[in-house]
């Protein structure tokens, strides 16, 4: 059963009724082009078929009252909250995501209470956008309910509010709009600064290749790593090299802004200038068909984040190691950090090996054992039902 087709039987169960629609969004691994989203840059992700789905009916009230699912169909409640009631610091765990679209939407105009029930399998504090792809799902719901028909840009901004004003992590663009505007068989080519966005074909299995997902279970926060640490070093380097953004910097004048800065940002600015170049070589590398040459790019990569911007950890360090050690062409750390998962290029008569290298690596170290998938670029959000 699908996540659409799960929240729907909850929302039955829980209110007696069929929803008056249900809507999904998917979450997202993003091939190269980390913590570039917040510095104007160029991403390159695209959408994982794990999804989060969103039964909802409106009420009469100002009310919002959500229930998610857990493991083996158990729903959880939060309590219902009046929508004109929310405000940052007034709800806490899961339900603050929810909320706090409901509370930017109503910024925007858009209210009206609603019954929500959640069904998803993204998995979260994984790296994979699990909590965004949740916020699309229910944005998209409620603008559904409401009969509001918006641009996926500002839906996307709105959620970034929700998520660096009511949740509190001073999150990007990179992951809502990767879950909203990804298409099947795609990358999506982003320039962050204009929005200007091009799918980009990307078919590795055609080229026996796969995308080999490692999570490794050790849980990241946004809100509670140094993520925001490392934004705010990226705009105190632009502020003093008097340019808007990082994304300003070309590879050619790295090193003359490098010299101009004091030391500790400097590996900061190293990595998101050099980070930047990476998405634009992939991109022209896969207009090419060059499918196994963007391997030593998703390597340097991680010796970026890993070295420079410093947001790796002991497991997304030993599944990169591990992966190339196999086999794997190669391989990176991706999301904020501080742990989630790690991607692998892998040919397909290998996957395999690769994923027995991994799991053999944790195991000696004591790690959790990690969790792993083919990465299929998959359809974005929209309504199921």
């Amino acid at each position: 059963m699908n996540q659409a087709a799960r929240a729907a039987e909850a929302f039955e169960r829980l209110h007696g009724r069929s929803p008056a629609g249900v809507w999904s969004a998917p979450g997202r691994v993003n091939l190269i082009g980390e913590h570039t989203d917040y510095n104007d840059g160029f991403v390159l992700p695209f959408a994982i078929p794990h999804r989060t789905a969103v039964a909802a009916s409106p009420r009469d009230d100002d009310t919002i009252k959500v229930s998610t699912l857990h493991d083996r169909g158990r729903a959880e409640t939060a309590d219902p909250v009046r929508i004109s009631d929310l405000a940052p610091g007034t709800i806490s765990g899961w339900p603050a995501y929810p909320s706090g679209v409901a509370w930017v939407l109503r910024q925007q105009g858009i209210s009206g209470g609603a019954d929500l029930v959640i069904a998803g399998d993204v998995p979260a504090g994984a790296g994979l956008s699990s909590s965004h792809s949740l916020e699309c799902a229910t944005a998209l719901a409620l603008l559904g309910l409401a009969g509001s028909t918006q641009s996926t840009s500002d839906i996307a901004k709105w959620i970034q509010q929700a998520e660096n004003d009511f949740v509190g992590a001073p999150t990007g663009l990179l992951d809502q709009t990767a879950s909203l505007n990804c298409t099947e068989a795609h990358v999506l080519f982003l320039d962050v600064r204009s929005g200007e966005a091009e799918q980009v074909p990307f078919d590795a299995s055609r080229h026996g290749l796969e995308v080999l997902v490692i999570d490794t279970r050790a849980s990241h926060s946004h809100t509670e790593s140094g993520y925001g640490a490392r934004r705010r070093g990226c705009e105190q380097a632009a502020e003093i090299l008097g340019i808007p953004a990082l994304r300003d910097v070309s590879l050619d004048e790295l090193d003359g802004s490098l010299a101009k800065l004091p030391e500790e940002l400097r590996p900061l600015v190293k990595h998101v200038v050099t980070e930047n170049d990476r998405v634009l070589q992939t991109v022209a590398l896969l207009k090419q068909d060059k499918y196994a040459e963007i391997g030593p790019l998703l390597s340097a990569s991680h010796a970026s984040l890993r070295d420079d911007y410093r947001v790796s950890c002991d497991e997304l360090d030993v599944a990169a190691e591990a992966a190339e050690a196999a086999g794997a062409l190669g391989a990176r750390m991706i999301g904020g950090g501080f742990g989630g998962s790690a991607i692998a290029l892998v040919r397909g008569d290998a996957r395999a090996e690769v994923e027995a290298a991994v799991t053999e690596a944790f195991a000696k170290r004591s790690f959790t054992a990690p969790r792993m998938f083919t990465g299929v670029p998959s359809a974005g959000a929209g309504q199921d039902r």
